[in-house]
C-alpha cells in the first residue's frame, strides 16, 4: 500500500486534502500536529472510502505539535474514538493510550540526528506496549545507513514493520519496501507537500519507478546516485523492461563504504549497475575489471556482475558522445575524418573530458583546453599533450567545435565566467557540463545559430547499449 500524509491547519483544508489524497493511495495518514483548532475526526474521515491512519507527533519525533502532553493525548484519544483503522503511538505516550475497538496500534521510533542500528530491541519494546506494527523512522544518506532497516523490514518478525527512511536516499528504502512486503510506504501527494526533502510523490513511485511493477520475485538494477541523471534513467530502463515484459526495475542507491557493497550487492541480488557522472571516477575502485576505455580515461558509466570474474566497469558514454558528435559533423559536410580539419575547444575539466578528449585524440585531432582554473588545464593539458589556452584569452581563440564539461562554469562577465557572445554561428556546440540535462551554455548557443549536438540522443544510445547488455536485447525504438 501507498500511504500519503496530510498535514492540514483547518476542516476546511482537510477535506480537500482528505479528497486529492483518496484518488491517488491506499491509505491516508491525517496528521493532527496544525491544527489551529480542536478537529472533529469523526467528521473529517467520514464518507472517505479508504482506511485512514491518524498522527499527532511532536518536532523531536519530526512533527509540529507544540501543545502540551496532556492535549496531545486527549487529542489521539478523541481520534481513536473515530474508529480509524490506524493510529500512531510514540513509546513515550503508547502504555496511556489503551487498545480501543478495532484500530490497530502503529508504535513508532523516530531518531532524526543518525541513522538506527539496531532493532532487536524495538521489537521487544513493541510487543511490550501492546502494538500491531511497528514503524521506524531514521536517516538513510548512504545504502550502509539504511541496511540496518533494510535487513528489518526483509526478514520475518512476530510484528509487521513500516519504515520511513529520511532524505533522498530514503527512495532506496522506499522501493526495497515495496518489494519486501511491508504493510505501506510512504509517499508525498505533490510536489510541495514532502514530509521530508526528496519524499518521493505518488507520481514518481508510479511514472518514474513502476511501483506498481515491483513484487516479490523483482530483481533490481542499481542506479548509482541521485539527481536527473538518474531520474531519466530510471524512467527509460524501467520503460523498456515494462515493454519486454522483463521482471527488473531500477533501485537508485548512494553507495557508502566501497569494500561493503559487493556484499549488499549480491544480498540485494543486483548484477548490473548505471553509475550517474558525479560517482563515474569513484565508483570505479570497486571494480575488479575495466574494459579499455574505463583504462584509458578513468570514467565509468556502467558495471556488469561476471559470473566468474566479478564486477567489470565499462565507459559507454565515450563511444556514443563520439558517435554523435561524428554524425552531427557529417550532417554539415560528409568526410571520412571530421577531426583532421577542425580544431576543438574542451572548455572545462570536468569527469566527462577525458573521455571526451581521447576519443578525438585518436582520430588525430586538433585539440585545444581550457577553464577558469588555469593550473589545473595546464596539467590536463600536458598529461593529453594538447595545447592549452589561458582563460582569459579564450576570446581570442578560434574554434570549430566547442565542448562544455565543467558543471561550475557559468556565463556572465566576470573573470571567472564565459560571456556567451564567446558562441559564434559556425561552430558545433557539445554541452556535457550538466550532462544529461542541458545548461545555459546549450540555450545560448541555440540562439546564436550554433550547430548543437543532441545530448539527448547521446543519453539514449548510452541507456540502448547498457539494456542490452543488462537484458540481451535491443532497447524498444518507440520509447
Amino acid at each position: 500500500m501507498i500511504c500519503i500524509s496530510v498535514s492540514p491547519t483547518s476542516r476546511q483544508l482537510a477535506k480537500v486534502d482528505i479528497l486529492n489524497a483518496s484518488r491517488q493511495c491506499d491509505l491516508i495518514e491525517l496528521c493532527l500536529d496544525q491544527f489551529i483548532k480542536e478537529p472533529d475526526i469523526g467528521e473529517m474521515i467520514s464518507g472517505v472510502d479508504k482506511p485512514f491512519l491518524i498522527s499527532c507527533r511532536r518536532p523531536e519525533q519530526g512533527g509540529k505539535f507544540e501543545g502540551n502532553e496532556e492535549d496531545r493525548l486527549k487529542l489521539l484519544r478523541t481520534a481513536i474514538v473515530a474508529g480509524p483503522a490506524y493510529v500512531e503511538l510514540d513509546f513515550a505516550i503508547a502504555k496511556k493510550i489503551p487498545r480501543f475497538g478495532k484500530t490497530k496500534r502503529v508504535v513508532s521510533y523516530t531518531r532524526l540526528e543518525k541513522p538506527i542500528g539496531k532493532f532487536d530491541e524495538l521489537f521487544k519494546r513493541a510487543k511490550e506496549v501492546d502494538a500491531d506494527i511497528l514503524k521506524v523512522t531514521s536517516p538513510t544518506p548512504t545504502l550502509d545507513a539504511a541496511w540496518p532497516m533494510l535487513i528489518a523490514i526483509s526478514k520475518k518478525h512476530d510484528l509487521p514493520v513500516v519504515g520511513m527512511g529520511l532524505g533522498m536516499p530514503g527512495q532506496t528504502f522506499t522501493l526495497l519496501c515495496r518489494k519486501y512486503g511491508a504493510p505501506w510506504t510512504y509517499a508525498a501527494l505533490e510536489k510541495g507537500m514532502e514530509s521530508y526533502e526528496g519524499q518521493p510523490t505518488v507520481d514518481d513511485l508510479n511514472t518514474i519507478y513502476d511501483w506498481s511493477g515491483i513484487q516479490k520475485k523483482t530483481r533490481f538494477v542499481g542506479l548509482v546516485g541521485f539527481g536527473e541523471a538518474s531520474v531519466k534513467a530510471a524512467k527509460l530502463l524501467n520503460k523498456g523492461f515494462q515493454q519486454k515484459q522483463t521482471n527488473l526495475r531500477c533501485l537508485p542507491f548512494k553507495p557508502g563504504k566501497l569494500d561493503r557493497l559487493s556484499k549488499m550487492l549480491e544480498a540485494l541480488k543486483i548484477n548490473a549497475l548505471f553509475v550517474s557522472p558525479v560517482f563515474g571516477s569513484e565508483i570505479i575502485r570497486f571494480a575488479k575489471q575495466q574494459d579499455k576505455a574505463v583504462k584509458e580515461t578513468g570514467f565509468v558509466d556502467f558495471l556488469v556482475k561476471k559470473k566468474e570474474s566479478g564486477w567489470k566497469a565499462y565507459n559507454a558514454l565515450s563511444h556514443v558522445i563520439y558517435e554523435e558528435l561524428v554524425e552531427t559533423l557529417h550532417r554539415q559536410k560528409e568526410e571520412e575524418n571530421p577531426f583532421t580539419r577542425r580544431h576543438t575547444l574542451i572548455i572545462g575539466t570536468g569527469e566527462i573530458t577525458l573521455s571526451v578528449a581521447k576519443k578525438i585524440l585518436e582520430q588525430k585531432g586538433m585539440m585545444s583546453i581550457t577553464a577558469p582554473n588555469n593550473t589545473v588545464t595546464q596539467r590536463w593539458a600536458r598529461e593529453l599533450d594538447i595545447r592549452h589556452i589561458p582563460f582569459a584569452k579564450v576570446y581570442d581563440t578560434s574554434a570549430d567545435v566547442v565542448i562544455f564539461t565543467d558543471a561550475s562554469l557559468q556565463t556572465g562577465i566576470t573573470k571567472n565566467d564565459l560571456n556567451p557572445s564567446f558562441l559564434q554561428p559556425d561552430m558545433t556546440v557539445l554541452d556535457l557540463s550538466r550532462y544529461p540535462e542541458p545548461s545555459s551554455f546549450h540555450q545560448e548557443a541555440k540562439e546564436r545559430g550554433c550547430q548543437l549536438v543532441d545530448i539527448d540522443s547521446i543519453f539514449k544510445k548510452q541507456i540502448a547499449r547498457q539494456f542490452k547488455a543488462i537484458t540481451g536485447e535491443v532497447y524498444p525504438d518507440n520509447l
